[in-house]
């Protein structure tokens, strides 16, 4: 009803086909409120939401002062007066013939049903709405009006009074007022929108894929690597301070247990050495970014660039999907940190058993969207997570505390009726975990830690529906190769545990079943050989790799510039000192006698 004065938009900044947009206007956290002012001509990012919760009624009440603050000139012609009324105006439209209703809704300062009513009403013809304060007792009692809000009803024929039979809520005034006799909706044109554009990705059908829910899924965990480096992380133009130091910890406890594919470990490493050689205070954001795209076409390190949920997609694309990945991925860390308790030596932070979940917390503090779930997790750790004391206990944390989640979000709106918040694991799939105990419920916490550690190590990961891992910059160079270096998934370390490999067929055409990754300890160890090996298939790179470090075109460019420069500065220099030695010569050259 509001729309021809101030018109609501929503904009998924979930969605792949919104990430510059969200980026542009520096969305950081969800969900964001931005105002518009009327007749705005040049670019604006809008004014910022700032209120005290994000209630219903509250947005509503704000964007009400968003249009009462509104200049005068530049106000949407459609936008009525909002301001109340004197007592010597309402007097001066008694015993006066109309075509049309007035309603005065007298109510207090601080009430906002006034305003609500008449914003309801703007679409509506034959009636015009005004609101009075209830500052002038005298004038107040003269009309019978004994409490507020009231609504004043004034007829067209002059004849006017207190409508007795309401209650004192705006459903009941604006229901009232459109209904009576006369008073009709305006016919209005349809809004214009832009036409969407055309792209393929719209006409993409999303097709349901087939899950096992005891499975851990790669294509999950990826595409939550994905999203977190390239979509949450760009909110922010420059990471500096405790964000920079949230990050490069992020990075390192990734880059040390992520019980990944080859490629993706190798550019989680490479991103971890390249943000510790770095003695800088603040990093753009964009440098990140383009080591996490390979803009310096590093051999061998690649990560898929679009979501492809699986065991996290949900029954509608708003649903479960990047929340369900974080969760996975933080209890992926947090098991592999137990199962592995030497993979973080040397790193600074291998004597913490609380490490993961305090990098975890602290990310979603400074990154995560929601920004009411970061208050909540924020208050769960601060009542306990100072009681772990072992990496086991930290497994057992993260689990208790993600339950605790489930049970509160059950019936949430955002649950996903297909997927209900319950308890987990459930019986179906960890009977042990499960026990009775005087006819109530209760947790085996040594079977609930033995399923945790099973269901989250390397052996029950699927790699059903990930992407290939050739990199599309090789295909830009022409590089047609036929078979793919086979160095990249083979285990070089020799890590015995490893050497499975996942029999499952995509269902999808496009995806294509990989060999079972090697951990990173084998990771660590080959990823040199790996990276020799690649520089020998066919096609030309565009760039160096010399001690895992990248050099650019630019990079190479610059290097032949201060090298011909360098070169011709010693010509110079050797030509100056070789004529001033002639000079010397000629000037003190004595002939024998």
């Amino acid at each position: 009803d509001w729309e021809s004065a101030i018109r609501v938009g929503v904009l998924d900044c979930g969605e792949e086909g919104n990430y510059e947009t969200c980026k542009e206007y520096g969305i950081h956290y969800y969900p964001t409120f931005r105002y518009f002012k009327a007749f705005t001509k040049q670019f604006t990012t809008g004014e910022n939401y700032q209120g005290a919760d994000r209630e219903l009624q509250t947005v509503r009440q704000m964007m009400i002062e968003f249009l009462q603050n509104h200049s005068q000139e530049v106000r949407p012609p459609a936008c009525p007066p909002l301001d109340p009324v004197l007592s010597s105006d309402v007097t001066s439209l008694f015993d006066k013939n109309s075509h049309h209703y007035t309603a005065i809704v007298f109510e207090s300062n601080s009430s906002y049903i006034g305003r609500e009513v008449i914003l309801d009403l703007i679409q509506y013809e034959n009636i015009v709405v005004r609101r009075a304060l209830n500052f002038d007792k005298p004038f107040l009692e003269k009309l019978g009006v004994t409490s507020v809000p009231s609504c004043y009803l004034i007829q067209p024929n002059g004849s006017h009074g207190l409508i007795n039979n309401l209650k004192p809520l705006r459903s009941f005034f604006s229901s009232y007022l459109k209904s009576l006799p006369g008073v009709r909706k305006k016919l209005l044109l349809p809004l214009q929108l832009p036409a969407p554009e055309n792209k393929e990705e719209s006409t993409e059908i999303k097709v349901w894929k087939e899950f096992d829910k005891s499975r851990l899924y790669m294509a999950d965990l990826e595409s939550g690597l994905h999203f977190l480096l390239r979509v949450e992380l760009a909110t922010h133009k420059a990471l500096e301070g405790a964000e920079l130091k949230t990050f490069k910890d992020f990075v390192t406890i990734s880059a040390k247990l992520f019980p990944g594919r080859q490629p993706v470990v190798k550019l989680l490493e490479t991103l971890q050495e390249w943000l510790v050689s770095l003695p800088l205070d603040k990093i753009p954001y964009d440098a990140i970014l383009d080591l996490v795209n390979n803009k310096m076409r590093i051999s061998g390190i690649f990560l898929t660039r679009k979501v492809q949920w699986v065991g996290c997609q949900g029954s509608r694309p708003e649903l479960r999907g990047y929340s369900c990945s974080f969760w996975k991925l933080f209890h992926t860390l947090t098991v592999q940190a137990a199962l592995r308790p030497k993979a973080l030596i040397n790193t600074g932070l291998e004597d913490n058993p609380q490490i993961v979940l305090q990098v975890m917390r602290r990310y979603i503090q400074h990154f995560f969207g929601c920004k009411a779930c970061a208050q909540h997790f924020e208050e769960m750790a601060k009542e306990s997570m100072d009681s772990v004391k072992s990496l086991d206990q930290a497994v057992l944390w993260l689990w208790e505390k993600h339950n605790v989640v489930n049970n509160r979000l059950a019936g949430d709106l955002t649950e996903d009726p297909k997927f209900p918040k319950v308890q987990w694991p459930t019986p179906d799939i960890c009977p042990a975990c499960h026990e009775e105990i005087k006819g109530l419920h209760s947790w085996n916490e040594d079977q609930v830690l033995q399923f945790l550690k099973s269901h989250y190590s390397s052996e029950n990961i699927l790699y059903k529906y990930t992407e290939s891992q050739a990199d599309p910059s090789d295909n830009e160079q022409g590089d047609t190769r036929e078979v793919k270096d086979k160095s990249l998934l083979k285990n070089p370390g020799g890590n015995g545990e490893n050497k499975l490999q996942d029999k499952e067929n995509p269902v999808d055409s496009g995806s294509r079943v990989l060999e079972k990754p090697v951990g990173n300890p084998g990771a660590v160890q080959g990823s040199g050989k790996n990276a020799a090996a690649s520089v020998n298939l066919k096609g030309t790179r565009q760039a160096v790799s010399f001690l895992g470090i990248g050099f650019s075109n630019l990079d190479m460019s610059l290097c032949v510039i201060l090298y011909v420069a360098s070169s011709l500065f010693l010509m110079i220099m050797y030509f100056f000192f070789r004529m001033r030695s002639k000079r010397w010569k000629v000037k003190y050259y004595r002939s024998s006698v």
